[in-house]
């Protein structure tokens, strides 16, 4: 698959606000500053589709772009460190927690981790909330330009053994780089596979 056409929909504060459920749609979530805009914009071939920044916490709201006319691309805010108070971080949360849980077209969510970092316990942790929800999900090890492609390699290992503690099954995975377009083919392949087999849940139509 090749992405052609990308444009951005609307920014919902609730999932209430988001668009008519009648695509598949892929949701994008990781620690704030693991590179999920620069991500977006690598799959779409957009440089400024998803706005990216340095200051973690930028993405505040369930942002949709329609891709192809076909799917959804849906950005979420990040979870863990944010420069906000706690009464800001809760309902962000309550506003993930929400999404995930009631989006019926919501097909896979892929959760970004940092390929520079040994296993992260807020990154598991999520993974084990998806898990309690029901959710499908993929991993996505970010930024593997930013070291070597053995340390990357390393890290991802050590994420699925620390899973394989928990989970029967592990999820396919991605190693990405936004910079040198590593993943990127894999990746789209696999969400045209996925589109091939959604159907419209009748809650929708």
């Amino acid at each position: 698959m090749e992405i052609t056409k990308a444009t951005y929909v609307i920014s919902s504060p609730t999932v209430e606000g988001c668009p008519k459920p009648d695509k598949p749609e892929y949701a994008f979530i990781g620690r704030s500053n693991v590179g999920k805009s620069s991500l977006i914009n690598m799959l779409t071939n957009q440089s400024k589709l998803a706005k990216t920044s340095n200051t973690p916490g930028k993405t505040q709201l369930i942002n949709h772009f329609l891709i192809n006319n076909s799917f959804y691309i849906v950005d979420l805010p990040g979870y863990g460190f944010a420069k906000v108070s706690q009464a800001q971080r809760a309902k962000w949360e309550k506003m993930i927690e929400n999404y995930l849980k009631q989006r019926i077209t919501l097909v896979t969510v892929f959760v970004l981790i940092d390929s520079r970092h040994e296993p992260q316990n807020l990154d598991l942790e999520f993974l084990r909330k998806l898990g309690e929800w029901g959710v499908p999900f993929n991993m996505v090890f970010t930024k593997a330009d930013k070291t070597t492609q053995r340390e990357a390699s390393k890290h991802a290992r050590q994420f699925i053994e620390a899973m394989r503690k928990e989970w029967e099954f592990i999820p396919r995975s991605f190693m990405s780089s936004a910079v040198k377009y590593l993943g990127r083919k894999e990746m789209l392949a696999y969400i045209d596979e996925l589109n091939k087999d959604f159907v419209i849940p009748e809650k929708a139509e």
